[in-house]
């Protein structure tokens, strides 16, 4: 990036800010929106409220109040930013396999117990379990483009069961329990409302594992490849009985099948040989496939819904899921997507989706820059966020006082 390159960000910012602000209906919330979003893209080393209103030199319950308690459409920022986004991929090239819809999760451990959905659960963030909460998002892989598109939090049983305590942390009676693969559907639902189109949805095992959860995305008539666990469940054409995946399509199997190369733009490329055999899902047809990697011999299981594509690209399509953790890395790093500290449902919802927005602004951007840069620049353009300091932003207003194929279904939105 050169220096006028990073000196443009500032009003680029500013000028993408301005496309959100009349979601906030007061003068001081306004301000304080910009504010927010300004410190999640600064360098802070923490970008909670607190350090946020230190850094603007505003009082810390300025923008705790913001994110609790100020009247302000956080569900049309986020409306507006999909859309924002899908305009923008419609515009992108792809590599040859189309938009591809990434779901996964994320965590953070949590102390305590009264931040909304905390408790001892699986925390991919240190693969065991512990305190901490969980967050379900959807990601999008379009050729270079890549960003984090939405983002809810799963709300455990526990948590569901106990009203009481669901409203001292402020969250709605509406809000429930919903498993991981309920809460993505949804959002895809929600996603295919802003405009957003998949040519294909690449998800891991529990998402892979979940019978309901492919059924429907068959129903709306939407590709995928998912990765399913070892003892997934399927049977032959006319055969009453279930057997293991890895019985229709065994590693051995794999080890003598075609050599594919998957590349990465992190690590070095890895070769993988896969096989596939047909079998039912659901009384459905799909392609089972399994991969083992030469170098460590690693074996992968997978289903599609797809039946024409090549081989090698159902695998290439599997392997871009590893897109969605740059992008939780990105979001971690760079916009405090995790940062939070606070009681109120609210404000952490709130608090996501302006990560969310700062995500996607560094998206387009990335993509923009590298659009402008020489043929020489190699690999210069990979999506990765330069620090901002917040001197290098024009200051905003300060506050007064102290203070394809995705979808092509029947069913509406409210379906």
């Amino acid at each position: 990036m050169t220096d006028q390159e990073f000196q443009g960000l500032g009003p680029a910012f500013s000028d993408f800010l301005a496309g959100f602000r009349d979601c906030c209906p007061q003068k001081q919330t306004r301000a304080n929106f910009d504010n927010y979003c300004r410190g999640l893209l600064s360098d802070l080393p923490r970008k909670s409220a607190e350090p946020i209103a230190l850094a603007c030199g505003c009082a810390a319950r300025t923008l705790q109040v913001f994110l609790a308690d100020r009247p302000w459409d956080h569900a049309a920022v986020l409306a507006r930013l999909q859309r924002h986004l899908a305009a923008h991929a419609a515009t992108r090239p792809d590599d040859g396999l189309g938009s591809i819809g990434v779901i996964d999760e994320t965590s953070c451990r949590k102390w305590g117990d009264q931040t909304p959905g905390v408790q001892r659960q699986y925390l991919g963030c240190v693969g065991k379990v512990d305190n901490g909460i969980v967050t379900v998002h959807v990601g999008i892989a379009q050729g270079t483009f890549q960003t984090l598109l939405d983002a809810d939090l799963f709300l455990p049983k526990k948590w569901s069961e106990d009203r009481e305590r669901c409203r001292d942390a402020g969250i709605p009676d509406d809000v429930v329990y919903r498993p991981k693969w309920r809460i993505a559907f949804d959002q895809l639902q929600r996603l295919h409302d802003a405009g957003h189109r998949f040519d294909w949805l690449c998800f891991d095992e529990y998402y892979g594992s979940k019978v309901p959860f492919l059924k429907l995305l068959g129903v709306v008539g939407q590709r995928f490849v998912g990765e399913v666990p070892v003892n997934f469940a399927v049977k032959l054409r006319g055969s009453p009985r279930s057997r293991r995946i890895s019985t229709r399509v065994t590693a051995a199997m794999a080890r003598n099948g075609q050599r594919f190369t998957v590349t990465h733009k992190a690590t070095a490329d890895t070769v993988w040989r896969a096989v596939e055999r047909r079998a039912e899902v659901d009384g459905k047809t799909h392609r089972c496939v399994a991969a083992i990697c030469e170098s460590t011999a690693e074996v992968k299981y997978f289903v599609s819904n797809d039946r024409l594509a090549p081989l090698a690209k159902i695998l290439a399509v599997a392997f871009r899921r590893a897109t969605i953790e740059h992008g939780f890395r990105l979001a971690k790093q760079e916009a405090g997507l995790m940062h939070f500290e606070g009681r109120h449902y609210g404000a952490l919802q709130r608090h996501l989706i302006l990560s969310l927005l700062v995500v996607g602004f560094v998206a387009v951007q990335t993509e923009r820059l590298r659009g402008e840069k020489s043929p020489g620049d190699g690999g210069a353009g990979l999506p990765a966020v330069e620090s901002v300091l917040p001197a290098g932003l024009p200051p905003p207003p300060r506050p007064s006082g102290l203070g394809a194929d995705l979808l092509r279904d029947p069913l509406s939105s409210a379906a």
